[in-house]
C-alpha cells in the first residue's frame, strides 16, 4: 500500500514538472455551474411612510398617553396640553363679545332713528352716512370678537388634545409631562411624536455610484444582509431611483429606494445593510476561474527578454498571433450568425458584445503551454462565463466541459 501511494505521488510530481527545473503548474477545469452579476452597495432600513406630529398651539404638557412602540388609531389622543390660561382668555373674550354685541344693537337703533329724521329732511345726508359708518364698524368689531372667541374655544376643545393623524406605531416620543411646546407655526417648533404607518413594509435607502447606476432598473431583484442578523439573507425589489445626484469628495452617487417585506418584524428602522443588485443570472453554464484568464506563462516573459518576444509567443501559442491581428482578416467564429447578432460577413474586426476574446492556457502534447481564445460572458468577480472557445492552431474550438486549463504556476 505504501508503495502504491509513493508511485502516485511520483507520477503527479513528474507530470507537473517541466524539463530543466521548469515551473510546476496548477490546473483547473472548465465546469458547469451558476453565476450572477451583481452591483454592490450599502443602505439603511426605514419605514415606507412616517408622520411627524407637531403641536398646533403652544402650552405646557398636562399628560402623555402613549409611549414608544405603542400602536395608535387615527384620532386617538396622544397628549394633552394645559388649558387654564385659555379658559381665562375665553371668559375675557366672551365679555368682549357681549360688549360688542351691545354696542352693535345700540348703533342699529341709532341708525333707524337717523333714517326717520332724514326722511323728514331734519338731518343732512352726511349725518345719516356717519351713523351708518358707525353701525358698520360696530358690526365688524362684533364679528372679530366672536371669531376670537371661536379660536380660543377651538384651542381648548381641539388643539389642546394632540391626536394621531394615522393608524400606526409610535417610533419616537419627544415630550414629557411638564414640558413646554411651541406652536407649529413658529420656527422654534419641533415634532413631538414620530409615527409610522406600517413596519411590515419597509424600504432601503441605498446609494449607487455613477458607474453602476445604469444597471439599476425598476422592479430589479435585490438581495441584502445585515450584520445584526448573521446567517440570514433577505430580498426586495427596486421601487425607484432618484435622478438628483449627491456629490461627496468628487464621487457622484444616486439614491435608490428598495421595497422589502418585514412580515416577522425582524427588520428595524435604522439598521444598516449590505445590498446586492442582481444585474444578470445564468444557470448551467460553462465557467472558469478568473485567475485562469489572468494567467500568462513565465516562458513568454523570458522569451521576450531573450528574443524580443517575437518567436516565443508564436511557439507557445500556435496560430494565436493570426487570431489576435484584427487588421489581417476576420476573427474566426465571427462570420457566423449568433443569437442576438447578425451575419458577420463584410464586417471586419467586429467585436462581440461579450467583449474581446481572452486567452486560456493549457499544456499541449509536448508539455509546453499553448493558448486558446475564449469568448467570455458575465463575471461575478471569482468566475467568468465561457461562451465559446474559438478554433485556432489545429484546435477544433468548442467549449468542452471538463477541459483542463492552467490556473497558475510555481517556480521549481
Amino acid at each position: 500500500m505504501k508503495l502504491y501511494f509513493l508511485l502516485i505521488i511520483t507520477v503527479i510530481f513528474f507530470s507537473c514538472r517541466r524539463e530543466g527545473g521548469g515551473p510546476v503548474y496548477e490546473f483547473t477545469r472548465i465546469e458547469r455551474g451558476n453565476i450572477e452579476k451583481t452591483v454592490a452597495s450599502t443602505g439603511s432600513l426605514n419605514p415606507v411612510s412616517t408622520v411627524k406630529v407637531l403641536p398646533r398651539m403652544s402650552g405646557r404638557v398636562e399628560s402623555v398617553n402613549v409611549d414608544y412602540n405603542d400602536r395608535v388609531k387615527k384620532g386617538q389622543v396622544l397628549a394633552v396640553l394645559n388649558t387654564d390660561m385659555l379658559i381665562l382668555q375665553r371668559e375675557q373674550q366672551l365679555a368682549q363679545v357681549i360688549k360688542s354685541r351691545a354696542n352693535h344693537e345700540l348703533s342699529k337703533i341709532n341708525y333707524r332713528n337717523q333714517e326717520a329724521l332724514a326722511a323728514k329732511n331734519l338731518i343732512s345726508g352726511y349725518e345719516l352716512q356717519s351713523t351708518k359708518t358707525t353701525l358698520d364698524i360696530q358690526a365688524a368689531e362684533l364679528s372679530a370678537a366672536e371669531s376670537n372667541l371661536k379660536a380660543i374655544e377651538t384651542e381648548i376643545n381641539q388643539y389642546a388634545f394632540i391626536t394621531s393623524p394615522i393608524d400606526g406605531i409610535v417610533l419616537e416620543r419627544n415630550i414629557n409631562v411638564g414640558d413646554t411646546v411651541v406652536d407649529s407655526s413658529s420656527g422654534n417648533s419641533s415634532n413631538i411624536f414620530t409615527l409610522c404607518e406600517n413596519l411590515e413594509e419597509m424600504q432601503i435607502e441605498s446609494w449607487v455610484g455613477e458607474l453602476d447606476i445604469a444597471s439599476i432598473s425598476f422592479g430589479q431583484e435585490v438581495r441584502f444582509t445585515l450584520e445584526s442578523l448573521p446567517g440570514r439573507s433577505f430580498s426586495g425589489l427596486v421601487a425607484s431611483k432618484h435622478l438628483m445626484p449627491s456629490v461627496q469628495d468628487n464621487v457622484v452617487s444616486y439614491q435608490v429606494i428598495i421595497n422589502v417585506e418585514n412580515r416577522d418584524l425582524s427588520l428595524l428602522p435604522g439598521m444598516s445593510c449590505a445590498v446586492e443588485f442582481i444585474e444578470e443570472q445564468r444557470e448551467n453554464i460553462l465557467l472558469v476561474p478568473n485567475a485562469a484568464l489572468r494567467y500568462r506563462p513565465s516562458s513568454l516573459a523570458q522569451g521576450s527578454k531573450n528574443t524580443g518576444g517575437d518567436t516565443a509567443g508564436r511557439n507557445a501559442a500556435p496560430g494565436l498571433a493570426n487570431l489576435m491581428q484584427g487588421n489581417t482578416g476576420r476573427m474566426p467564429g465571427m462570420g457566423r450568425t449568433r443569437p442576438g447578432g447578425t451575419e458577420g460577413q463584410g464586417r471586419e474586426n467586429r467585436i462581440p458584445a461579450a467583449g474581446a476574446p481572452k486567452q486560456l492556457w493549457y499544456l499541449d502534447r509536448s508539455g509546453k503551454p499553448a493558448a486558446l481564445l475564449a469568448r467570455t460572458g458575465i463575471s461575478d468577480g471569482t468566475n467568468t462565463e465561457i461562451l465559446e472557445i474559438l478554433p485556432s492552431g489545429g484546435e477544433d474550438g468548442g467549449a468542452p466541459e471538463g477541459r483542463e486549463i492552467i490556473l497558475r504556476e510555481r517556480p521549481q
